[in-house]
C-alpha cells in the first residue's frame, strides 16, 4: 500500500470485542503517521470492522461497505470482522472492496497494508472520545449455543496474559480513564480464572470503576462473586446473560446454565448488596418456543428487575444447529413477543430506579450532561454544561421513562 496516503476512517459494528480491535487499528495507525478523516473529508484508506451475529448484522456491515465506498471513492477499502471471516469471497465481489481479512488474521491487517514498515503493536492506549475504556482479554468460544455462529467466526478459546492485560489497564489509567470493562467473546472462560484477573486489575493505582462485560450465570462462581462484591473498583453492576427463562429452551439452545442457576445467581449477589443492579440478553422466538416458554421468561424478567433488556428476535444462521430446527415461529408472533419483552422490560426498569428516589450517586460523566452510577444507571445531571469523565456526588430528584435525573 502507498505509505504515501494520510487519512483514515474506521467503521465498528456489533460487539464490544470489536470496537476494541477498532480502537488498537486506530492507534496502530495513528502511529505510523495517518489521521483520521473528519466530518466531510474523504479517507485514502477504510476499514470495516463487521458483525455477522443476527441477519440484521449483516445487512448493517453490507450497507456501511457501501456507504464508505460512496463517500470515500478514492480509498483502499479492508473489511474485516466477523462477517469477512463467514463470506470473504461475498464481500470481495461488492464493489470496491480492496481487501478482505479474515478475523483469524484481522491481528495482523495493518502489517499486511504496510510491509516492511515497524507497526506499532496490537493494543489499546486509548478511546478516543469516550470515558469507558474496553479491554479485550479472551477471543473465541467453545459453547457451541444452537443458534450462535459465532464460534465458527471467532474460533476456540483463548485468553491473553494477566500481565499483559494489567499492562495495558495502567496505559489507559494514566491516559485518563477512571473506568475500564473487562470485554472478550466469552469472558467467563478466561484462561486461568477470570477472578484472579479481576483481582489483579483491581489493584491498579488510579483505576476508579471496573467492570466485567457480558458473562453466563454459571460462570459467576463463589470465588468471582466475592471479587465483585469486595472489590475496591469493582462496580455494583453485572450483565448476566439469560436468553430465555425455559429450561426446555435453555436445553434446545445449549445453554449451560438452567433458570434455577441464573435466579441463584442473582439472589447471591442481590443478598449480598441490595443496590446490585443486573442487564441481560433475551433471545425471542426460538423455534419450538411455546406460550408457556416465554411467559417463563417474562416471569424472569419481573422476579429480577433488570435494569436493561437487550432483546433479540431469533435469527437462524447457516451452520448452526438451531437453523435446522424444523418448528421455526412465523414472523409476527417473534414480533409480537419482541413488544411484550419491550414494554416488561421498561415498566420493571422504572420500578427499579424508583427506590433510588433521593438517594446520591457518584455518576462518571459522559456525553450531553449524561453519565452513569456505578450500579449501571443512566443519570441525567441538570445544571451547567458539564466536562465528560468527571466523577460528581448527585442527589436524584426524578425517575423518567428514559432513566433518572439529579442535581450536582
Amino acid at each position: 500500500m502507498n505509505s504515501k496516503k494520510k487519512l483514515f476512517r474506521l467503521a465498528t459494528l456489533g460487539c464490544r470485542t470489536n470496537q476494541y480491535e477498532s480502537q488498537a487499528y486506530r492507534d496502530q495507525l495513528l502511529g505510523l503517521g495517518y489521521k483520521e478523516a473528519e466530518e466531510g473529508e474523504a479517507a485514502d484508506l477504510c476499514i470495516v470492522n463487521t458483525c455477522t451475529v443476527t441477519e440484521s448484522a449483516d445487512r448493517s456491515s453490507r450497507h456501511q461497505i457501501r456507504v464508505l465506498k460512496r463517500e470515500n471513492p478514492g480509498a483502499e477499502l479492508v473489511v474485516t470482522g466477523c462477517l469477512a471471516q463467514r463470506q470473504p469471497d461475498e464481500l470481495l465481489q461488492l464493489g470496491g472492496v480492496s481487501k478482505v481479512v479474515p478475523n483469524l488474521k484481522k491481528e495482523r491487517l495493518v502489517a499486511e497494508l504496510f510491509p516492511g514498515d515497524e507497526i506499532p503493536e496490537f493494543s489499546v492506549k486509548n478511546f478516543e472520545g469516550q470515558t469507558r475504556a474496553f479491554v479485550k482479554v479472551q477471543d473465541g468460544c467453545n459453547s457451541f449455543c444452537t443458534y450462535c455462529i459465532i464460534p465458527y467466526v471467532r474460533g476456540r478459546s483463548r485468553s491473553r496474559e494477566i500481565g499483559t492485560v494489567v499492562a495495558e489497564v495502567e496505559q489507559l489509567v494514566v491516559a485518563g480513564f477512571k473506568e475500564v470493562v473487562i470485554t472478550g467473546i466469552n469472558v467467563g472462560d478466561f484462561e486461568g480464572g477470570l477472578a484472579k484477573l479481576v483481582r489483579a486489575v483491581d489493584g491498579i493505582d488510579g483505576l476508579q470503576r471496573l467492570r466485567i462485560s457480558s458473562i453466563d450465570p454459571d460462570e459467576v462462581d463463589e470465588e468471582l462473586g466475592d471479587v465483585v462484591l469486595n472489590g475496591r473498583t469493582t462496580c455494583r453492576s453485572m450483565h448476566i446473560v439469560l436468553q430465555s427463562g425455559s429450561d426446555g429452551v435453555l436445553k434446545r439452545m445449549n445453554r449451560k446454565y438452567t433458570r434455577k442457576i441464573f435466579l441463584d445467581t442473582i439472589e447471591r449477589l442481590r443478598h449480598a448488596d441490595p443496590d446490585f443492579t443486573f442487564t441481560t440478553d433475551v433471545i425471542v422466538g426460538f423455534p419450538g418456543e411455546s406460550e408457556a416458554d416465554f411467559e417463563a421468561t417474562l416471569e424472569v424478567i419481573r422476579e429480577t428487575g433488570f435494569v436493561k433488556v437487550h432483546m433479540f428476535p431469533f435469527s437462524p444462521r447457516e451452520r448452526t444447529r438451531a437453523a435446522l430446527y424444523f418448528d421455526q415461529l412465523a414472523p409476527e408472533l417473534i414480533n409480537e413477543r419482541k413488544q411484550r419483552v419491550l414494554q416488561l422490560s421498561e415498566e420493571v426498569a422504572f420500578k427499579r430506579r424508583e427506590r433510588y428516589l433521593g438517594s446520591k450517586m457518584m455518576v462518571l460523566t459522559e456525553k450531553q450532561n449524561r453519565g452513569h452510577s456505578d450500579n449501571f444507571l443512566e443519570v441525567s445531571i441538570v445544571g451547567g454544561e458539564l466536562k465528560p469523565n468527571e466523577l460528581l456526588d448527585v442527589t436524584i430528584t426524578e425517575n423518567t421513562p428514559e432513566g433518572l435525573v439529579g442535581e450536582v
